[in-house]
């Protein structure tokens, strides 16, 4: 059995404006790094054996903050970033439904198999994504000698985990939060996930709701 501290990245002024990040690097603002340093003084004292992150820049600075002042390193895995959205990046949620509104109809729509068009990077199918964020998850917990590991992730991975832990379809609409510099602790015995606590946000005087699905 293995323990997984599921965390999103903190804050970045495209959560707060509501703007689709996916692949786009941006970095954390002012209250995602404060929000980073009470997650790392939260987390102090906590036996981890080890430390993993995407590797765009909200989730790695997130897990810096966690891994510096317990002298840890923190390992890269690519497959833990965010869904890629295409052309639908970087645009404000009017901005896609004046540009894209088929897009955006399947997108609010949670259309498993839309697939946007290209922008800077190649869009991801919701299946696609899914997949992949849940097989990179699975096969970190089942690494041998692992008992406790922190996962330091996006919006649109935690919300797959928690609808394959609950075995919920993504035609449903999302009725658990999704915090900036949350703490999602998740149990994984080698077949199944399983939700021990969820959106604990108590280190924090306050957090940023995800409200949209997969925007961060």
């Amino acid at each position: 059995m293995t323990e997984i501290l599921l965390i999103r990245h903190g804050e970045t002024d495209w959560n707060v404006e509501k703007r689709l990040q996916g692949h786009t690097d941006i970095d954390l603002n002012r209250e995602g790094v404060r929000q980073v340093a009470a997650l790392g003084r939260a987390l102090l004292d906590e036996p981890l054996d080890a430390i993993f992150s995407s590797d765009l820049k909200r989730a790695l600075g997130t897990a810096q903050g966690i891994a510096i002042p317990r002298g840890m390193s923190v390992q890269l895995h690519k497959d833990l970033r965010e869904r890629c959205f295409g052309a639908l990046e970087g645009l404000l949620h009017p901005e896609i439904h004046a540009r894209y509104p088929d897009e955006y109809t399947a997108w609010k729509g949670r259309d498993i198999d839309a697939r946007y068009p290209p922008g800077e990077f190649h869009a991801e199918t919701l299946r696609e994504f899914s997949t992949r964020a849940i097989a990179a998850i699975a096969g970190l917990a089942n690494t041998p000698g692992y008992r406790k590991i922190a996962i330091v992730t996006h919006g649109g991975v935690l919300d797959s985990v928690y609808r394959h832990a609950k075995s919920m379809g993504y035609e449903h609409p999302r009725d658990f939060d999704v915090l900036n510099a949350s703490i999602n602790r998740v149990s994984w015995d080698g077949a199944h996930f399983q939700i021990l606590k969820w959106a604990d946000v108590a280190h924090l005087a306050h957090a940023t709701l995800d409200e949209s699905d997969n925007a961060a």
